[in-house]
């Protein structure tokens, strides 16, 4: 016997409450994109990573 790929973590759900749980995820994992996005490539983030910063920067200076 196979594990289930859904599983209940609190509280008990019925046989069709599983059924319908798993038809909205199925659904939702087959639905296609109206529009593709108007971006190309790689958005850009609005944060930087620390570990790419330099590693001194003036005291009187802030970002």
């Amino acid at each position: 016997m196979s594990t289930p790929d859904i599983r209940v973590e609190k509280g008990h759900a019925e046989p069709e409450e599983v059924a319908a749980i798993t038809a909205i995820l199925l659904a939702r994992a087959a639905a296609q994109p109206s529009e593709t996005p108007a971006h190309r490539g790689r958005p850009k983030a609005g944060w930087r990573r620390l570990e790419r910063e330099g590693g001194f920067r003036a005291p009187h200076s802030w970002h």
